[in-house]
């Protein structure tokens, strides 16, 4: 069971950001990264094949969709709770993701909205972590092609970064925004047939290359290990939970050759909290198409859209 033991230990976390800060680029030197320094997106000024290369592989680098699924992204209202965390700093996290939600074009829960974006703070992070997936065992490991499977969900539990998250996504009709995989308990019709139990998806027309199912994410679970968080600011720590909570991102993932908030934990002074690379790989997976059945090909469509996104924040910093 969480403790209020976490709400001493937060009290560390000063507000060193403006709680109405926009999501923006970071203000950084317009330098060239130098050799065995993080690349920043904006400090690139090729053109072609050498960026659309770099952007290519951050997003082979970072992605992490649910198995057998293309990436996913909230297409409906994110509505954001906080447990074990001063009001202050709770609200300040609150406000900060629903910022972001809203630049992306999401729609934003009111006050008492069911939270269907959890973030929690524990001193007993692993403790923490076991509780929760317990009481939400049914539901975290939702359905066919809804989650990253068992083994994720083992190290989910055993992690020992100072944040670790948890999505659910949900393969729907991109027609009809209907579900399009079966729950369990599901019933319809007559239920000792399997066959009744599935949603029925009509598809406009066969093809090998595209797609009308596309991924929703439905559900994070954001866990804060109080102990660990010590030495980046608040707004390092909401910009770190915003990205995870709004992309599928790989929790091994190796992003030291990019500067971007997921370093902030390793390297502080890397980001003061979203980069252009995260701003970047934000907008283009909410503007993507996402309807390529090819992951490899769907991958590049994303990797095409943060391009252009890239060249929109580029116009808007100048």
């Amino acid at each position: 069971m969480l403790t209020l033991a976490a709400l001493a230990v937060m009290a560390t976390l000063s507000l060193e950001a403006d709680a109405n800060a926009s999501i923006r680029p970071v203000q950084v030197a317009p330098q060239v990264a130098q050799t065995g320094e993080p690349v920043r997106l904006e400090d690139i000024e090729v053109t072609g094949r050498p960026l659309d290369t770099m952007i290519l592989n951050f997003v082979d680098e970072v992605a992490a969709p649910a198995r057998n699924r293309g990436l996913a992204r909230w297409d409906n209202r994110v509505c954001v709770g906080v447990a074990n965390l001063r009001n202050d700093v709770g609200q300040y996290i609150v406000d900060r993701v629903q910022t972001v939600a809203q630049d992306l074009g999401l729609e934003t829960g009111r006050p008492g909205c069911q939270p269907n974006v959890m973030i929690v703070a524990a001193a007993d992070a692993d403790a923490a972590t076991e509780a929760l997936t317990q009481r939400r065992q049914r539901f975290m490991m939702g359905g066919s092609g809804m989650d990253r499977g068992e083994t994720a969900l083992e190290q989910f539990q055993t992690s020992d970064e100072p944040v670790r998250w948890w999505t659910v996504s949900m393969p729907v009709d991109n027609d009809t925004g209907l579900r399009a995989v079966r729950l369990p308990g599901d019933c319809r019709l007559e239920c000792d047939k399997p066959i009744t139990y599935a949603p029925i998806v009509s598809t406009r027309f066969a093809s090998r290359l595209t797609t009308q199912i596309v991924n929703e994410i439905i559900q994070t679970v954001v866990v804060v290990d109080v102990d660990q968080v010590a030495n980046v600011s608040t707004q390092q720590l909401a910009d770190y939970v915003s990205m995870v909570v709004f992309a599928q991102i790989d929790p091994e993932a190796d992003t030291s050759a990019y500067a971007s908030v997921l370093n902030v934990f390793d390297a502080p002074e890397t980001a003061e909290g979203l980069t252009q690379w995260d701003l970047a790989y934000l907008e283009g997976l909410y503007q993507a198409q996402r309807t390529l059945r090819s992951t490899r090909a769907a991958n590049r469509e994303i990797a095409s859209s943060i391009h252009r996104a890239h060249s929109r924040l580029n116009s808007a910093q100048e």
